[in-house]
């Protein structure tokens, strides 16, 4: 008798190969397994906002639960609008995501196919090299150049098969940033049949001497794609909403392979209503501000080197990274391995309250000398 063949082995081998994302640690998850009380962990490992929501936001969400019984709008009219105002776009320039995650897979998925290749740099976001696999094309990572990227060798590993270049910028998880007249002269240099991806989702940490106005760009360079979040600074990452501004033509390609209503109503109402809450922006740009000064200061008493970040999150050389990672666990800290980064002797820690750093300080230390 014929053995049969298991049915999953019909899937291509490109996705049966795909190791999937790995996010950071819940705390109910900590919680359970050490039998911790959650009200006494920490999680700095998801460069969430220690603030938490935008009041604007809250306030907003209660009007909308009332027509939770009805489809949201598909094509997020209003968001469009309000984006459109503050940014300088056309509503047909805009595609709406369930996180940035997903426009930037849309990007993958519009421009991508089995033998074609994406470019991105080492030590990059997860999401980009998972995207180009699932597509069945192929990634090509350049060597980063101290921890960040290396534009001139990006530049050299663009060939007749690429169709798109990832860049985040900062860098998540190493908080490198591209000067923006380093990233403009980049782009005048990338052929106009490469898709280059910018993706900016920690563009509002950025202090204001270094915030390029990159959506001006769009004009300039057709095959530009800009992404954003409501994840980060507006503090909505539980609402999964993300976007991406490009030519329209793109953003036409790109809302083909968009899932039909892939941002709920009350993300679209929160996005709103967080969108222009300015006290709130600021507020958050302090927090991480203090607490970056405060942590890159405590892990030089500690004797640790770090990466300067631009980001809401640093990560920082212990030397096992894993070991480390679990013995902060233990205290009730949780931050983030990043062994899968090739960043085996570093975690990476989200930018918390005052309390939370002190905590973190504090826990590190103990685990040093465990």
């Amino acid at each position: 008798m014929v053995k049969l063949m298991d049915l999953c082995d019909y899937a291509p081998v490109y996705i049966r190969s795909i190791a999937p994302y790995q996010p950071g640690k819940p705390i109910s998850e900590l919680a359970r397994e050490l039998g911790l009380n959650e009200a006494d962990i920490v999680k700095l490992a998801s460069n969430e906002n220690p603030l938490g929501i935008s009041p604007k936001a809250a306030a907003a969400i209660p009007a909308a639960i009332g027509e939770l019984a009805r489809y949201p709008d598909g094509s997020g009219y209003e968001l469009k609008q309000a984006l459109g105002s503050k940014l300088g776009v056309t509503a047909s320039s805009i595609v709406l995501g369930n996180g940035s995650n997903d426009v930037l897979e849309m990007a993958a998925r519009a421009f991508l196919a089995p033998g074609l290749k994406a470019v991105y740099a080492q030590h990059a976001f997860a999401v980009y090299p998972l995207a180009t696999q699932a597509c069945g094309a192929i990634g090509v990572e350049v060597p980063a150049r101290d921890y960040g990227h290396d534009l001139a060798g990006m530049l050299r590993a663009i060939d007749q098969d690429t169709r798109v270049v990832f860049i985040a910028n900062p860098n998540n998880p190493t908080g490198t940033f591209v000067a923006p007249g380093e990233m403009h002269a980049f782009l005048r240099q990338v052929p106009a049949g490469v898709l280059v991806v910018l993706d900016e989702a920690y563009q509002e940490y950025l202090p204001a001497e270094l915030r390029a106005d990159s959506v001006a760009w769009l004009s300039e360079f057709p095959n530009l794609v800009i992404t954003r979040t409501f994840s980060k600074i507006y503090g909505l990452a539980g609402l999964r909403l993300g976007y991406a501004l490009a030519h329209e033509r793109v953003a036409d390609l790109m809302n083909r392979v968009r899932q039909p209503f892939n941002a709920n109503s009350i993300a679209l109402v929160a996005a709103v209503a967080a969108l222009n809450d300015e006290a709130f922006i600021q507020r958050s740009r302090d927090v991480n501000f203090e607490g970056m000064a405060y942590l890159t200061e405590g892990f030089k008493r500690l004797e640790l080197t770090y990466i300067p970040s631009q980001g809401n999150f640093i990560s920082v050389r212990v030397g096992d990274g894993a070991e480390v990672f679990r013995r902060l666990l233990k205290r009730g800290v949780i931050v983030r391995p990043i062994a899968g980064y090739g960043l085996p002797q570093h975690l990476r820690v989200t930018i918390g309250m005052p309390t939370e750093n002190e905590r973190l300080l504090r826990a590190l230390e103990d685990s040093l000398h465990e």
